[in-house]
């Protein structure tokens, strides 16, 4: 019996409420050896407050060591195996944007970048390229034909965007031309089997025809292209936990990865962390389970801005009692990875995670920070094992065996 057939089998409809609250890359590193993360150098009374009443661990999201793409860190958190359940980025992103994404299509994630004028990456996304720019430039990249597949670019948000290749006998199993790194050229996209060399010819003929394209473009003269996969099947919230769920997320992928898992994408008047809270009120009445994701942790640690971090981690602290008041009977409050602004990048470090229920056994930790989880009952465990914790004070999992 797989694991999901097992938690098909024991788990069971309730009318209790879960709200899962992501804070993207909420996991730090201090900025000095003796010094505070980003997380316990925010002020966050609210959050130190639930500490108290919850039981607190820290998440791995893949494995010990491994540093998570948000895709991989995601589906951790979703209480999928992201070893198991490999989605590229790509898929995600189109279908983030309700791009029809048809089984035979391939979708790339794709950043709109800057290149030096020897060929070589000044900055990976454009400087965070406005979307209406992202949007002009994606139509000149539309208007480029390639013998083999007809192409759709589509814009994400920023810098970002979406490749989808459609055509026949197309493979995914291909290599990307990000080197996710500066200073250095695009690489060459390959194919490891027949099919996905006609993808990867394709792919090379296409960015040499966009760079070309993009020769007088400025910032966003150049692109990289990351995460090639189709579309995938994932076993879906509704069938193997008997929930009723809804995602609150501004950003495409983030969508795309909790379409992917069955949720209800709900929409959001506006950009900010509030405006979303706002949308949680609204439809509280109409589901049972709420991801709401919050986007701008993640994108100040990957700027190296330390400081902006603490700030959203300290806006998010604000806005909890809206949450708090609706009472819900689970709030788990985490990340899908770490995003340290000392590194400017994802890492492989365990995420501080808190779990608040009535029937959560309260650990007695005063505050909310990765020193204190190392501390906290649920211990160093798999993100995918989150899930089933919430599950069980939600009182949503039947008992096993006589």
């Amino acid at each position: 019996m797989s694991e999901f057939e097992f938690l098909d089998r024991m788990t069971e409809p309730n009318t209790t409420k879960i709200v899962m609250l992501i804070l993207d890359g909420l996991g730090g590193l201090p900025r000095t050896p003796d010094g505070l993360t980003e997380l316990e150098s925010a002020k966050r009374p609210n959050m130190d407050a639930l500490a108290k009443r919850s039981s607190l661990g820290l998440t791995i999201p893949v494995a010990p060591g491994i540093t998570p793409g948000s895709g991989p860190g995601h589906l951790g958190i979703f209480g999928y195996d992201p070893i198991v359940h490999e989605i590229g980025r790509g898929a995600l992103e189109a279908l983030g944007i309700d791009f029809d994404l048809r089984p035979d299509d391939i979708a790339a994630r794709g950043n709109f970048c800057t290149m030096n004028p020897d060929g070589t990456i000044s900055d990976r996304r454009a400087g965070r390229l406005p979307t209406p720019i992202a949007m002009k430039v994606a139509r000149i990249l539309n208007s480029i034909t390639v013998e083999g597949a007809q192409i759709f670019v589509e814009p994400v948000k920023e810098h970002r965007f979406a490749l989808i290749l459609r055509g026949d006998g197309l493979g995914s199993n291909v290599t990307e031309t990000d080197p996710l790194k500066t200073g250095v050229a695009p690489l060459q996209s390959a194919g490891k089997d027949l099919p996905s060399e006609k993808t990867a010819a394709i792919v090379n003929e296409f960015v040499k025809k966009a760079h070309a394209a993009l020769e007088e473009e400025s910032p966003a003269n150049g692109i990289l292209l990351r995460g090639f996969d189709k579309l995938p099947v994932l076993p879906k919230y509704q069938d193997i936990f008997k929930l009723n769920p809804a995602a609150i997320a501004i950003n495409g992928m983030y969508k795309g990865v909790a379409r992917l898992a069955g949720m209800q994408i709900l929409p959001v008047i506006g950009t900010s962390i509030a405006d979303e809270f706002t949308s949680l009120e609204h439809y509280w009445n109409d589901y049972d389970f709420f991801y709401i994701h919050i986007k701008q942790t993640d994108t100040a640690g990957e700027d190296g801005d330390f400081d902006r971090k603490v700030r959203v981690i300290e806006e998010v602290d604000a806005l909890l009692p809206r949450i708090l008041a609706l009472n819900p009977d689970v709030l788990i409050i985490s990340g899908d990875h770490s995003s340290p602004a000392v590194l400017k990048f994802h890492s492989w470090h365990p995420v501080p995670t808190l779990l608040y229920s009535a029937y959560a056994r309260p650990d007695g930790i005063n505050e909310f920070g990765e020193r204190a989880c190392q501390h906290g009952s649920l211990g160093i465990l798999l993100a995918k094992n989150v899930m089933p914790i919430a599950l069980a004070n939600a009182h949503r999992i039947a008992k096993y065996g006589a």
